[in-house]
């Protein structure tokens, strides 16, 4: 981790949970790391760049199967999320090159919790709490898709999407995408990723290319909604969501590359119709 990423061996676990386990399990590793000053502020801000992903299950299950209809396409995906995820890790290995804070512990009681020994007699206020914070982080994903949800469901009722799709048609007939179709579904990915991809995936399209390489764009970004879980997770530190925003629009333009590189030059992954 250190030569390639420039960060501590630990930051193996935040990429390695961040890639299997889906947004925004990276965000809360490396925000946890932070607290028990396992990482500098630096440290943590370039791991926080690329650690924080989406899982297997959802591109390869819920993207490739449920709504492409075939593995073959999430199997791409995943493949292209994978590579662009670790191009960001070594560029951002050169953020803040030249600073260094302290590992200082942002000590709270979750954190103390967190480095008590356990032992039988505790055993039960230890799994209470590792609980309790799981469902937290769990009820607090489900509510940020409902709220984007609903968000969504009042900006296209009330013809939003369809105006500032307008705006965007000139920049998407320069890539050959004339369907609004495709413009109204990436900019509702851009709000909340997984009715975005939905919309995108159901596109009738006889080079069906274009619709996979959007969605890997969006899968590599996150969407706004992923981004203020992050944020709600990082708050509580000193770690700037800077890097992580920067860090997640060059994951999904090298997600984009990635992608387009496969469909045309891997035989394989020619899923052209």
């Amino acid at each position: 981790m250190k030569p390639i990423f420039n960060v501590p061996g630990c930051g193996a676990y935040a990429m390695l949970m961040g890639i299997i386990s889906g947004y925004p399990i990276g965000a809360k590793i490396v925000t946890d790391f932070r607290e028990n000053g396992m990482c500098s502020k630096e440290e943590c801000e370039r791991l926080l760049a690329f650690t924080n992903n989406s899982g297997p299950l959802f591109i390869i299950g819920t993207v490739g199967i449920s709504m492409f209809y075939n593995s073959l396409i999430g199997i791409l995906l995943f493949i292209t999320h994978f590579l662009a995820c670790l191009t960001v890790g070594v560029l951002f290995r050169f953020w803040k090159f030249n600073k260094t804070s302290s590992h200082t512990s942002y000590s709270n009681s979750f954190s103390n919790n967190l480095n008590t020994n356990v032992s039988f007699s505790n055993l039960g206020d230890v799994l209470s709490k590792a609980i309790s914070s799981a469902t937290s982080t769990i009820l607090m994903i489900g509510g940020f898709v409902v709220l984007f949800s609903v968000v969504l469901s009042i900006l296209e009722n009330t013809n939003f999407i369809n105006t500032i799709s307008s705006i965007f048609e000139p920049i998407f007939r320069l890539f050959g995408i004339n369907d609004n179709g495709f413009i109204h579904g990436f900019l509702s990915g851009i709000i909340e990723l997984t009715n975005g991809v939905q919309k995108i995936s159901n596109i009738p399209n006889r080079h069906i290319s274009t619709n996979i390489i959007l969605c890997a764009a969006l899968l590599g970004f996150g969407g706004i909604s992923i981004l203020l879980q992050v944020f709600s997770i990082t708050s509580k530190t000193d770690i700037s969501i800077k890097p992580y925003i920067i860090g997640k629009i060059l994951h999904g333009i090298f997600a984009l590359l990635y992608t387009y590189i496969f469909i045309n030059y891997f035989t394989i992954f020619n899923l052209n119709i």
